[in-house]
Parts: structure tokens; C-alpha cells; sequence
């Protein structure tokens, strides 16, 4: 534990120290502000719901986590620190919960930051707060998903942007699906649409706290980050 907690505060460190995560974080809260604001007219409308921005958050993560998580193992790798670490007296499992940890400690921050949007809303009208949470719930699943996504990307190359095409493509590939489901066969459309990130989190964003959501998040964040130990394992017998 006390390896994984070192590695943390290492990755977050250089999060911080450098102006990419300032930068980062400072266009997802532009971009999901813009959507939120402009697009879904929650002003104009008049009516205080965070709808707009649970239905728009989901597609900006497919760009704003892979940029977070491009650089986790691949930056590792092109350097040439990677093999430095993993003769350390460190576990790949270690190195990858810590890694882990850190680039969703970086959405977390970002998410919170959006508080805001709540707290104003609440002084126009009357705000489900249950629908709140959940949705706030979900979109932390949602973002340990796509971090855990972004990191198996990263694990398997050593091009920050070859990593961040991988992640964006899965992710968006994987929100995507949930938009197409009305026009899928109906024999097909009940398999897309528990493949569907953006399905589950819907289910949770109404404030539907179902075990079969949480237990899909729960899966597809350990498969990926088995996966990226064992492209861990892989470099480390080479």
C-alpha cells in the first residue's frame, strides 16, 4: 500500500507541477460550461435541471480522460524510466493502482469544480438533489472507467498521442453505442445496450442505484487495469 501511495503522489505531483493539468482541467470546465449554458439553454428554459449536463459530461470524458491518462505509462516508456520502476521493489499492480488512482483523483477534482453548476441552479428553483448525487455518483463510475480505459491504452504503447487516440476511440466507441440503440435490430439492441457506458450511467444520473450497473463499472475497471498489468508483466519477461 505504502508503494501504490508513493506512486500516487508522485503522478498527481507531476499533474500539478507542470501547466497540463492546470490546462486540462481548465477546458473540461469551459467546454462542459459552454454545453451546459449554450446548447442545452438551461437559462432560456428557465427550469433548474442538471439534465444538460449529464447528458453532454459523458461525451466530453471520451476526449478530456484520455488526455488526462495518455501519459501514465507511455510517458514511462519513452523516457526509458518504465524498466527503472518495474526493477524497483515495486509490484505492477502497484504501479498501475497508483497511476490509477492518480489520473482519477485529476477528473474527481475537475467534476467537484463543477459543483458550482448545482449551487446556482438551486437559487432559481427548486433542484432534485437526488437526481444530483446520482448523477454525480455516476459520473465518477463513469470517469474510473475511463481512466482505467485510458491506462490499459497507455500501457500499450509508447506514443502519448497513439494513447490517446486508442482511449478516445474505445471510450467514444463505448458512449456512442448508447446513442445508436433506437436504431439497432431488436435482437441486438439488449447486448449494445449493456455494453453501453453510456447506459449504465443514465440509469444511475436518474438516480436509479441498480447492483448491475455498479457491478459493470466494478468489472470493466478491473479487467482493463488486469490488462495493463499484464502489459506490464509482458515488458517485464522481455
Amino acid at each position: 500500500m505504502s508503494n501504490t501511495l508513493t506512486i500516487f503522489r508522485r503522478e498527481l505531483g507531476s499533474y500539478f507541477n507542470s501547466p497540463i493539468g492546470h490546462i486540462v482541467v481548465t477546458a473540461f470546465l469551459v467546454g462542459i460550461a459552454y454545453l451546459w449554458i449554450e446548447v442545452s439553454q438551461v437559462f432560456v428554459e428557465g427550469e433548474a435541471s442538471l439534465r444538460g449536463y449529464f447528458y453532454w459530461a459523458p461525451f466530453i470524458f471520451t476526449l478530456f480522460v484520455p488526455a488526462v491518462t495518455m501519459r501514465l505509462l507511455a510517458e514511462e516508456k519513452q523516457n526509458g524510466t518504465l524498466e527503472l520502476l518495474i526493477t524497483m521493489p515495486v509490484s505492477d499492480w502497484q504501479v498501475v493502482l497508483g497511476k490509477f488512482f492518480a489520473g482519477l483523483a485529476v477528473i474527481a477534482l475537475a467534476v467537484v469544480l463543477t459543483l458550482v453548476f448545482p449551487l446556482t441552479l438551486s437559487q432559481f428553483g427548486d433542484l432534485d438533489w437526488g437526481s444530483v448525487v446520482g448523477g454525480y455518483l455516476g459520473l465518477l463510475l463513469l470517469a474510473a472507467a475511463y481512466v482505467a480505459i485510458g491506462l490499459m491504452a497507455s500501457s500499450w504503447t509508447s506514443d502519448q498521442v497513439v494513447s490517446f487516440i486508442i482511449a478516445w476511440g474505445i471510450t467514444f466507441s463505448l458512449w456512442l453505442f448508447g446513442k445508436l440503440i433506437p436504431l439497432m435490430p431488436a435482437a441486438v439492441a439488449p447486448i449494445v445496450e449493456y455494453i453501453s457506458l453510456d447506459t449504465h450511467f443514465s440509469n444511475i444520473a436518474k438516480g436509479v442505484i441498480d447492483s448491475r450497473d455498479i457491478v459493470y463499472y466494478l468489472s470493466l475497471i478491473v479487467a482493463c487495469l488486469f490488462l495493463a498489468v499484464q502489459s506490464l508483466d509482458s515488458r517485464r519477461w522481455k
